[in-house]
């Protein structure tokens, strides 16, 4: 089932075209991660997608709707978007910051209570950061702030959930946590989840569905075990490397030099 479907979009910024007669299709239930150079697009297709930049052309349909002519509240009840490295008041609790999560089941005037109190406490449970709900956001590390955000987001109970680079700014460590929460919500919850990762052997181990992006438009997509191979890498990344298979069962690369990559002329 195919869960969004971009058609011949085009996205332009001050008379600059960034997206380009783009075609995509996002299953449902799956993991999709969009990969590729920087300035390849891949943040602005994200937002194309969520309807935060509006396509000059073309068409996004999410469930066979015009995203156009789904009202911003009906969108967020059941999709949520969490963009790079979110800014958050200084004052404001972890529990507080994942209750913004229920603003669009709710009117304004409504406090978080019954099944509103009991979702904002799921959530943070899920993500693992119950413990801590009364810390204010702004004293947590990376990755616990980071948990943080993806409680809100999954407290709006949503069918489809959009991150920018997740993993951005984190360790090793607590990307691999990030990364498994996000897996585990796929899995258990059977959420759809569209991320961009800059870490390809991360979307070898995480994504089931890849799409690669190169100069505003998609070059590849699929599985990543078919799609990312050693000529992908040295045709859009300019990187020469190795193929390995990991103990876990993973192809895996290991990049070994740069060399010029096929898309870039003299």
């Amino acid at each position: 089932m195919c869960l969004i479907e971009a058609t011949q979009i085009k996205v332009c910024f001050a008379e600059k075209t960034i997206l380009a007669d783009l075609n995509l299709k996002i299953p449902a239930g799956k993991i999709t991660a969009i990969i590729g150079p920087n300035g390849s697009g891949k943040s602005t297709l994200l937002k194309a997608l969520t309807g935060l930049v509006k396509v000059k052309q073309g068409q996004v349909l999410f469930k066979n709707n015009p995203l156009q002519k789904i009202s911003s509240k009906k969108l967020a009840q059941q999709m949520a978007f969490l963009p790079q490295s979110p800014l958050v008041p200084a004052d404001l609790t972890v529990k507080d910051l994942v209750a913004y999560g229920r603003f669009p089941h709710r009117s304004w005037w409504q406090n978080n209570e019954g099944e509103d109190a009991k979702i904002i406490e799921w959530s943070l449970g899920e993500t693992g950061i119950e413990y801590f709900k009364d810390r204010l956001v702004s004293t947590l590390s990376g990755g616990e702030r980071q948990r943080a955000w993806i409680a809100m987001a999954l407290a709006q109970k949503p069918q489809l959930l959009m991150l920018d680079e997740p993993t951005t700014y984190l360790d090793i460590g607590h990307q691999l946590e990030v990364l498994n929460i996000i897996k585990k919500l796929n899995i258990d919850h059977k959420i759809s989840i569209v991320m961009v990762v800059h870490d390809l052997n991360q979307a070898l181990q995480y994504a089931d569905n890849i799409v690669v992006m190169a100069e505003g438009k998609i070059v590849a997509s699929g599985s990543p075990q078919s799609v990312i191979t050693k000529d992908l890498l040295k045709g859009i990344f300019g990187v020469e490397a190795d193929e390995i298979i990991n103990s876990l069962g993973y192809k895996n690369f290991l990049p070994l030099k740069l060399v010029k990559p096929k898309n870039k002329q003299d």
